[in-house]
């Protein structure tokens, strides 16, 4: 008899389980159709400032369900801002840009404020639960002289997610006054980080990445973070639906400045989520998606507590962030070197170049990588076997301007092997420095050299692929043409 109700339990726990699980994986799936409905049209590409938020946070000021507090001021004097909403017993702290270039949970975070102000949608009941059970600390840009400038460092130079022991930065105190105040139940550390991490050793970009931060270095688990565990665990297994493989976590070493550690260790179940990359989505709108949905999901876990029924073993089998992949990979080039042939790999990576007051970028890509690659992986590959890799040539007439060059024939020049064209030295571009042109070609001021030799390691990704003498490839500022596809609209030419 206790074994046959043994097993009932079982099934029965099974069953309730499962339940809540296929519950969790429809209501992200509801979630990732809405967001069209939510997404917060203010905000459209990642290199926003203070100013672009400042009339998205005013706008509520009116609104019932917030309380809008002050909380301190950064360096140079800008007002940061917490945003209060729900009433429930668990208390949650959502901090973003921390790292003034890191804005893809920023957007996110006004696209659930969106949400959360709906109604009759087929979310009422889940809306109801979230602000009834929880009560959610949004400060949604915590570093905004960075995000002025679009750089992670505070305007002191100071990296804040490294200054939670010392706290130089106001922005740092204001972070710890809000955990000592507020002794939140959850905390949410939202990032970005490079779009070149994998998961794990495999040409999969990590897009999203996770870390159940420890708060000591015998990485001991306690209840606190045992529940952060949980969480991730749950986020992945959301996620693994849109992004299969392309999530990964931090390796768990213990940063005794860093603020996800301490907030760990004082007490707080914390989870750190990095936007990394993913390919065809520079701006991060897709993975500010993916934002969306799995936060509002973590959120729900909370709020019914349905977290505790993850197994927390399997956050271990979340493969870590590595780094194995280029922007592009060029495999099997034939180089020539002193009279002498043989087999190289090339990894390139497109940099961004910030202009207009850090509103807009460009990119200005290098060779980063020389020889046997073959452990390594590109976003974008290109198989030169067979082809020869070859420094293009110099156009030999010098124009006055970029828009004189703009109106050349840039498939003939490429097709001859030019991919260098000069302007003349009193061209008015030499006051910008280093800029771009969407014109597919290499443009050279009065004095700057060519580079010599072969193309390989720091020298820009610009070069020609040939074979039987004839140009089939060319690679101008680390984009790849076809000759026999060829797509102006693609340039992503360089000034230098």
């Amino acid at each position: 008899m206790e074994l046959s109700i043994s097993r009932l339990f079982l099934l029965l726990l099974t069953l309730i389980t499962s339940n809540s699980m296929a519950q969790s994986d429809d209501l992200a799936e509801k979630l990732f159709k809405a967001h069209p409905t939510y997404r917060e049209a203010a905000l459209t590409q990642r290199r926003f400032k203070q100013k672009d938020i400042l009339p998205l946070i005013t706008k509520r000021q009116g609104n019932g369900m917030y309380t809008i507090e002050k909380v301190g001021e950064s360096f140079e004097g800008r007002t940061i801002q917490m945003i209060k909403v729900g009433t429930g017993k668990k208390k949650v702290l959502l901090w973003t840009q921390m790292h003034g270039d890191e804005p893809t949970a920023t957007m996110a975070s006004f696209d659930i404020f969106n949400f959360l102000e709906g109604k009759n949608d087929g979310f009422d009941s889940f809306r109801k639960e979230l602000l009834e059970k929880t009560t959610l600390y949004f400060v949604p840009m915590l570093n905004p002289d960075g995000a002025e400038r679009y750089q992670r460092r505070t305007v002191q130079g100071i990296d804040m997610n490294r200054d939670a022991a010392a706290r130089q930065t106001p922005e740092a105190a204001i972070l710890k006054g809000l955990v000592d105040k507020l002794k939140p139940d959850y905390g949410f550390n939202l990032h970005d980080q490079s779009p070149r991490y994998s998961a794990g050793r495999s040409p999969k970009v990590a897009t999203i990445s996770f870390l159940a931060t420890s708060y000591d270095y015998e990485l001991s688990i306690n209840d606190v973070r045992q529940r952060s565990m949980q969480l991730i665990v749950g986020m992945n297994k959301i996620l693994q639906k849109y992004i299969p493989s392309q999530v990964a976590r931090y390796a768990d070493d213990h940063e005794p400045r860093g603020f996800g550690d301490n907030v760990q260790k004082w007490g707080t179940t914390l989870v750190l989520i990095e936007s990394g990359g993913y390919v065809g989505d520079p701006e991060k709108q897709f993975i500010r998606k993916l934002n969306f949905m799995a936060i509002l999901s973590a959120l729900g876990k909370i709020a019914d507590n349905s977290l505790t029924r993850e197994n927390r073993e399997d956050y271990y089998k979340i493969p870590e962030n590595g780094r194995w992949v280029y922007d592009l990979v060029v495999r099997n080039a034939t180089v020539r070197q002193s009279g002498k042939s043989f087999t190289a790999d090339l990894g390139i990576n497109r940099n961004e170049v910030s202009y207009s007051n850090a509103t807009r970028f460009f990119y200005y890509s290098k060779i980063e990588d020389f020889g046997d690659l073959h452990p390594q992986y590109g976003s974008q590959e290109l198989d030169a076997k067979g082809y020869t890799i070859e420094k293009g040539k110099v156009y030999p007439t010098t124009y006055k301007n970029v828009s004189e060059i703009s109106k050349l024939n840039a498939l003939n020049l490429l097709k001859e092997g030019y991919t260098y064209v000069r302007l003349a030295a009193d061209a008015n571009t030499r006051a910008l420095g280093l800029y771009f042109t969407t014109t597919p070609l290499h443009i050279l001021r009065s004095g700057q050299p060519v580079p010599s030799g072969t193309p390989g390691l720091g020298n820009t990704a610009t070069f020609i692929l040939k074979k039987a003498g004839k140009v089939r490839y060319a690679v101008i500022n680390g984009f790849v043409h076809d000759l026999e596809d060829f797509s102006r609209e693609k340039g992503q030419g360089i000034v230098e």
